[in-house]
This record gives C-alpha cells, sequence and structure tokens, in this order.
C-alpha cells in the first residue's frame, strides 16, 4: 500500500467522508461513503472511523477537502490540532479534475469519492493553520472594507434624499447619523489593526518597509498579507498572480487571435485593495508611472495600464516582503553599477 485518503465532502450540516488506498500499480479501493455532522462530535466520530478503516498502521491518512465558504474552517482547525495530514483545494481545481473523470452523477458521496481519487492520485501541498494574529488581521481588513463601502452607500442615499422634493427631515438624519457611525467604526477597526501589528516588532517592522512604497498604504499592506496568510504558501510570482486572480488569460487558435485578459478566478479582496493604490502610484511613484506611461500607448485602453501596475505592485511586496528589504527607487541601478564596477579591494 502506498497511499492512503479520506475525502470529504462539506456542507453546512454534514461531512461525507470517502476512504481509499492505493498501491505501487496505482491500483485503487473506495469503501462505501459514511456520513457525520459537522460539528466536534461529528470530528471526533470521523477520526475514530478513520483509525477503524486504517489498513496499514505505517502509513499516515491524509484528507482532502474543498473550501466551500467558512463551512470547512472548524474541520481543518480540528484536524490540524490532531497532527493529521490536510489539504483544503480551491473548489475550481476539484470542479475541472471531475470534468476530467467525466462523472456524471453529483452527489455528495460522489463527490467525497472525487476528492479522495484526486488525493491518491496527485502530491498536494499540506495546509498549514494561519496564527492568531493573521486571522485577526484578516477579518478586521475585510470588515475595514465591508465598512467604507457601506459609508458610500449611505452617502449616495443621503445625497439623493437632499436633492429629492420635500425628504422628510427625520429620514435625512438617520443617514447622517448612520454615517456618522460607520465614520468611527472604520477609525476604531484601522486602531484595532495598528495595534494587532504592533504587537509583535517583527511583524511591524516589514510592514513599515512595505509602507515605504510609493502608493502603498498601511491598509493596503495589511489587507494583501492576511489575505495571502504573509505568503505562507506562495513559492513564484506566477503562483502569486494566479491566487489574486491577475494572471493572463490568453484566447489565441491558429489564425485566431481573441483577447487577452486577466482571469480572475482568483482572491477579489487583493485586487480591490490594490487598484487604488495602483492609480495613485501611476502619479506618485517615478517607477510605476514610467512603466505606466510606456503601456498605455500601447494599449486601447488605460485600466489595462492600470491593472498592470497593480500586478507589479503586487509582485514587489511580495518580493520585499520575502527580502525583508525597503523600496529602492535606484535598486536596478545600484545592481548594474556593482556588477560593471565592483568596489576596488585592493
Amino acid at each position: 500500500m502506498e497511499k492512503q485518503c479520506i475525502g470529504i465532502d462539506i456542507s453546512k450540516d454534514y461531512l461525507d467522508c470517502c476512504f481509499g488506498t492505493s498501491d505501487s500499480s496505482q491500483n485503487q479501493k473506495f469503501g462505501k461513503s459514511k456520513r457525520f455532522s459537522n460539528d466536534y462530535c461529528g470530528f471526533k466520530e470521523l477520526l475514530q472511523w478513520s483509525d477503524e478503516q486504517n489498513a496499514s498502521a505505517s502509513r499516515q491518512v491524509y484528507y482532502i477537502m474543498e473550501a466551500t465558504g467558512i463551512y470547512y474552517e472548524h474541520l481543518a482547525y480540528f484536524l490540524n490540532e490532531h497532527d493529521c495530514k490536510l489539504s483544503v483545494l480551491l473548489p475550481n481545481m476539484v470542479k475541472h479534475y471531475s470534468l476530467s473523470l467525466n462523472v456524471k452523477t453529483k452527489t455528495d458521496q460522489k463527490d467525497s469519492e472525487v476528492l479522495c481519487r484526486l488525493g491518491l492520485e496527485r502530491k498536494l501541498s499540506t495546509w498549514n493553520m494561519p496564527t492568531k494574529i493573521m486571522r485577526d488581521l484578516k477579518f478586521l481588513s475585510r470588515e475595514y472594507r465591508e465598512a467604507k463601502a457601506k459609508i458610500t452607500q449611505a452617502k449616495n442615499q443621503l445625497h439623493a434624499k437632499q436633492y429629492s422634493h420635500d425628504c422628510p427631515a427625520t429620514t435625512q438624519k438617520r443617514l447622517e447619523k448612520q454615517v456618522s457611525l460607520l465614520e468611527l467604526q472604520v477609525l476604531e477597526i484601522e486602531a484595532e489593526l495598528r495595534l494587532l501589528a504592533i504587537s509583535d516588532a517583527g511583524f511591524y517592522d516589514k510592514v513599515e518597509k512595505i509602507c515605504s512604497i510609493p502608493g502603498i498604504s498601511f491598509i493596503t499592506t495589511i489587507c494583501i498579507i492576511a489575505e495571502t496568510n504573509a505568503f505562507a504558501l506562495i513559492t513564484n510570482v506566477r503562483q502569486l498572480a494566479s491566487y489574486a486572480g491577475l494572471d493572463i488569460q490568453h484566447n489565441q487558435s491558429g489564425n485566431k487571435q481573441g483577447k487577452t485578459r486577466i482571469s480572475k478566478k482568483g482572491n477579489s479582496f487583493i485586487r480591490h485593495a490594490l487598484y487604488m493604490p495602483a492609480l495613485c502610484a501611476t502619479r506618485f511613484n517615478p517607477l510605476m508611472k514610467e512603466f505606466y506611461n510606456n503601456l498605455k500607448d500601447r494599449k486601447p485602453a488605460k485600466k489595462i495600464a492600470v491593472i498592470a501596475v497593480a500586478r507589479k505592485l503586487l509582485i514587489l511586496i511580495y518580493k520585499l516582503w520575502k527580502s525583508n528589504m525597503e523600496f529602492d527607487p535606484n535598486y536596478k541601478e545600484n545592481k548594474k553599477v556593482d556588477r560593471i564596477a565592483p568596489a576596488y579591494t585592493g
């Protein structure tokens, strides 16, 4: 026996699990699917059932699940705390894999078998549990964005009421109170974010170095770091661009030349956080301004160049975070000088 996996299809109330094994010849065997409740009692029953199904004590069981909204989180943290090997997959990846199998039946039991088969066939990356500070930063940064969106919505409604004919004054007062309350909450959230970041001196030092990039603010930095879990599973810039949905989709076949666009199949919070900083960088960041001006003349729309700047900013943040360096606008020139004329040591 080479590998043992349990595919877990997760809904709000239930866990449908399928146990499978494969040998050195890639022969696969699957057991009958079993259902557990999606709560603490169900998690304990799952571990007990897993031990009963374990045909080889020398081989560890791998748990495979989809990132289905928020319903997978309790089980993922539970398995991680019990030192289980766990892989959390993007639903889009599982969907395309299922299509390659030509699976026509769509049931919870069949989905768990597909997940189990995927775990047996492929070498998947292990899920790493985010730290407490990362979880809190992620919740707060998303709350900050939602509050800002509500402020914009309330201000638009207030503007419409102010210019409407004979609108009751009480309606306007309630909207003004709503805007004031939301603005106060935004200040509270930002203060809480700063306190969390300052609580870890090493983390806050790296955040300040990222903020040295013209156009990148503290809130933008925190959002990107929290959404990527401090780039824990990111190994290269192509993977990072794909995770953010900023990777390029080409549409070419033979003589056909279709439109080239970004996939948008990724984290929308990162794309939203980078758009306004990209606009700011096109004016106040010399490197990005030059890049933007060279690109916008060759593209049919200026927004294409703005998205390219956003992608470049994301990669720059990743590079500075990994190298623990501050932004240096003359970095390339300095490297070129060092390569051409090395320091005299005689």
